[in-house]
């Protein structure tokens, strides 16, 4: 889950991909609490959220600034904006009312077995990986030795990528973070953004492309890192697994439930900053 882009690089190393938050109709055969809970655990999805709080180190980053700027009270303001508990509060309280019994069971099953557990080990592994970049360029090696090779594993590491973001509303939802973020910090007066709303709208479409393929060879590498203890046979697995439509049932509200607590999160943070100082133009 690393997504390197420039003022975002510290967010994005840890979305992988997240949606906008789509609720809809509450179905009658949603999931029970307890069910959701214990699918938050076996499914690693309990660590993804965990791993939200790694990105409040970049905050002070995305608004141009240092954490020092902020003093001694920076880890502590981070600590209580990103606590565990209550992001997965927040996501155990919007499956159980959005999260179907039958994709509930498939997901559960797959995740279950003896692939799906030494998968969602690696996964946890390297979701609270906190040096990044060194992660990030031991996936690139990885990739740049399979190319050398013609391995069809890079033809799968697409279809996981594919199949993790179907609706391809990943670009989207980095944007809708940093939007967010941007405009609290400034209505909370902890910036002066030079751009208006419809300027940073435009600003950021304007990076698309070159954010796209930011995040395509970025996504290609944490997968290698991720992955790479996998045999091509069980990549194929988790693949075809993961394209099942139950499955993409389910990603599609994993995936929307943690870009909407990272922007909750994240806009927190920013009215919280303002007590702690240094206004600064941007």
């Amino acid at each position: 889950m690393s997504f390197p882009y420039s003022p975002l690089r510290s967010i994005l190393r840890v979305l992988y991909a997240a949606l906008f938050l789509v609720l809809g109709t509450f179905s009658a055969h949603a999931a029970e609490s307890a069910k959701v809970k214990t699918f938050l655990e076996v499914t690693g999805f309990d660590v993804a959220l965990d791993s939200i709080a790694l990105t409040a180190g970049g905050a002070p980053e995305m608004l141009g600034m240092t954490s020092s700027a902020f003093g001694d009270e920076w880890s502590r303001l981070a600590s209580k904006v990103f606590d565990q508990d209550k992001m997965r509060g927040l996501a155990l309280e919007i499956l159980t009312k959005t999260l179907q019994e039958d994709a509930l069971e498939f997901a559960m099953r797959f995740y279950d077995s003896d692939l799906g557990k030494r998968l969602v080990s690696a996964e946890n592994a390297s979701h609270l990986v906190e040096e990044d970049d060194l992660k990030q360029i031991a996936g690139e090696r990885i990739i740049a030795d399979l190319v050398r090779e013609a391995s069809n594993r890079l033809a799968l590491f697409k279809r996981m990528g594919a199949a993790i973001d179907a609706s391809d509303s990943g670009l989207k939802s980095i944007q809708e973070v940093q939007f967010r973020f941007l405009m609290a910090a400034h209505a909370a007066g902890v910036i002066e953004l030079q751009l208006d709303a419809e300027g940073l709208r435009a600003f950021q479409k304007s990076q698309e492309a070159e954010i796209r393929v930011a995040i395509q060879a970025a996504n290609l590498a944490a997968s290698a890192y991720t992955y790479q203890g996998f045999s091509d046979e069980e990549l194929l697995a988790y693949v075809e697994a993961l394209e099942n439509p139950l499955m993409q049932q389910v990603y599609e509200l994993l995936n929307a439930v943690q870009f909407e607590i990272t922007a909750n999160r994240f806009e927190a943070l920013a009215y919280e900053m303002k007590d702690l100082g240094q206004g600064q133009d941007l």
